[in-house]
């Protein structure tokens, strides 16, 4: 009746969480960090037990999966996105992420244009892909003989573990509520604080900010469980890390805006925008709208999220609403004006670097004459942004 084992009732409870946490790890690990970014390269051995965990509780196609994903990034929010809710709706993506996946995956040009360094070795096309439900049956198979009744449960649970968590939750929450530290060009989101459920995965938009750095937090209370089993294994020497977020170095006393801060601005631009959000939008907004009085607080917030949120994130009423009210203020609007003249200093992908940086350099000169303080003092730090040193190997 209990299987081999013959565990209580709260044992396998605790074996269930373990054996779906395995499941999330080597989702984020595996899947997501190594084969879909390419932010980590893993040891051979360590990456099949990964992929062979995965036949057995998921029955997912390493190419497919990436595929998805990887088509996911390229055309987010947009039509051709497998899985947005900003297209879709919550409802659909959140409870019907995995059929949206297997839908998706039916392209027949979809693994040929993004799947490309996935693994193709003998296992891989004689078992795991033409037989990839062959292992979630096995899995049935191992529950049951170890957990008896109980197991069939567990089972059922493994089977809908990765389906609800990872395609659900995290591509439709993940793209529709919770909060943003990063201005990234799509809805994406930060739901912390599940990271012991979903290994890392809820933080979202750091992810798209980011996408092909092996690190997802950036925050010192962000928890991501998935970088801990990196680091460990990388302390083991079965893993080597590849690429992680850029951090925004300055150099103090700089005041040229040369080639080099240029680069720096660009490399780091997610890391810019949050910053002229938290040292510009917010205290003007603030300023301008409330003054002494502390009784605007509410409106000084619902303004401040809709400067913060970037147009791209606005349906068309709050677009409307956010026009009104910069068009009502010339500081709001003149700091406003800055920021997406900021953002086209990037954006502009036909100019000449010279073009560019003549562009940042005015853009800091005609700051720096505004009158805003607090634009000031931004194009002041902005000069001193610096690329890291290179480490002497």
């Amino acid at each position: 009746m209990n299987g081999l084992l013959e565990l209580s009732w709260w044992q396998l409870i605790g074996v269930g969480l373990a054996l779906t946490h395995m499941t999330i790890a080597s989702v984020t690990v595996f899947l997501h960090r190594a084969q879909a970014h390419r932010a980590l390269d893993l040891h051979p051995g360590v990456a099949h037990v990964f992929r062979f965990w995965l036949w057995l509780t998921t029955g997912m196609i390493t190419k497919e999966w990436v595929a998805v994903h990887r088509k996911h990034h390229a055309r987010c929010e947009t039509p051709e996105d497998p899985h947005s809710p900003q297209v879709l709706g919550l409802p659909k993506v959140l409870w019907q992420g995995a059929e949206l996946y297997r839908e998706a995956a039916r392209d027949p040009g979809l693994v040929a244009r993004f799947a490309h360094g996935t693994p193709d070795d003998w296992i891989e096309r004689r078992l795991y892909t033409p037989h990839n439900f062959l292992g979630v049956v096995l899995m049935l198979g191992i529950d049951a003989l170890l957990f008896g009744v109980p197991g069939i449960a567990l089972w059922a649970v493994q089977m809908i573990w990765i389906p609800f968590w990872a395609a659900g939750v995290i591509n439709g929450i993940g793209h529709y509520w919770g909060y943003r530290n990063f201005d990234s060009p799509d809805a994406a989101t930060n739901i912390a604080p599940l990271g012991l459920l979903i290994g890392g995965e809820e933080l979202h938009n750091n992810h798209h900010a980011f996408p092909s750095s092996a690190k997802l937090s950036v925050k010192p209370w962000e928890l991501d469980i998935g970088w801990l089993y990196i680091w460990m294994l990388e302390r083991l020497g079965l893993a080597r890390v590849k690429k992680l977020a850029p951090r925004p170095a300055l150099v103090q006393g700089k005041e040229t805006v040369d080639m080099e801060t240029l680069r720096a601005v660009i490399l780091n631009r997610m890391h810019v925008l949050a910053s002229y959000a938290r040292e510009v939008l917010a205290p003007v907004s603030r300023r301008e709208l409330c003054g002494m009085d502390t009784s605007c607080r509410r409106l000084y917030r619902q303004v401040r999220r809709l400067l913060l949120s970037g147009e791209p994130q606005l349906d068309a009423a709050k677009r409307a609403r956010l026009m009104s009210l910069i068009e009502q203020n010339q500081t709001l609007r003149t700091v406003y004006q800055f920021r997406r003249r900021l953002q086209e200093v990037w954006e502009r992908t036909a100019t000449s670097q010279e073009h560019l940086l003549q562009a940042l350099q005015d853009w800091c000169g005609q700051a720096e004459t505004s009158g805003i303080r607090a634009l000031q003092e931004f194009s002041m730090r902005l000069r001193q942004y610096s690329l890291p040193a290179v480490r002497a190997s």
